[in-house]
């Protein structure tokens, strides 16, 4: 026990350390290891990306529970949660707040009655596209701009969705990967306490599909 006691004190500095960082990762900002293609091309497989978690609320660390309500998440933002239904940690996009109703029609996006336009763009450096090509669109609707994909071989399997209301304390999540993504779809609504953050920016990435060799391209890339 002695040995122990002494062992602490004269490691007392890197154990304060220690404890701090797991303090401001669990309660301010944090990073996540993104391993599935569910919101390309916004964040690829193999990203590292910073996770404001101060965001929304300040928390208790190492719980969910709120000390303090700074903001709501906004149709846009990409968010971070440990979602109950999926039984794991989420990276996904609001498309639908508390008491909007949202649609799809044959992968065409509706919120509030006002349909999604879409502007075609080219996306280079998705591995995915070799086995998988795909379609890409920014799509616009409403204060929503971001890009958006579609495999051209499901042929819009996600074609069909609602209308559904989003209920009070609820959020609909969506993946930008509209072809390949778990999300409201499948879950139904999110609730609000299970969004842990939002994500900010890349801070590195490594393409997995190519021995993990860095894709500096990417290196701070805000996420939009």
């Amino acid at each position: 026990m002695q040995r122990l006691v002494r062992l602490l004190a004269r490691n007392k500095g890197f154990i304060v350390f220690m404890l701090g960082m797991l303090v401001f990762r669990s309660a301010i900002a944090d990073w996540n290891v993104v391993p599935t293609g569910s919101m390309q091309p916004t964040i690829r497989i193999g990203d590292r990306i910073l996770v404001d978690k101060a965001a929304y609320d300040v928390r208790l660390p190492f719980t969910h529970v709120s000390l303090a309500h700074l903001a709501d998440p906004q149709r846009g933002d990409i968010v971070v949660l440990d979602s109950s239904a999926a039984g794991e940690r989420l990276v996904k996009r609001v498309i639908g707040v508390p008491g909007d109703t949202v649609a799809l029609r044959q992968n065409q996006l509706y919120v509030n009655g006002h349909h999604a336009s879409y502007r075609p763009i080219k996306v280079a450096g998705i591995r995915d596209d070799r086995e998988d090509p795909a379609l890409y669109a920014v799509e616009d609707v409403g204060t929503l701009h971001h890009a958006v994909r579609w495999s051209v071989a499901a042929q819009g399997h996600s074609s069909d969705f609602g209308p559904v209301t989003v209920p009070a304390g609820q959020y609909l999540l969506l993946g930008d990967n509209r072809d390949n993504s778990a999300d409201s779809r499948y879950f139904g609504f999110f609730p609000r306490t299970e969004i842990t953050g939002r994500a900010t920016r890349v801070v590195v990435s490594l393409d997995p599909g190519d021995r993990y060799l860095p894709r500096s391209d990417r290196w701070g890339v805000t996420l939009q």
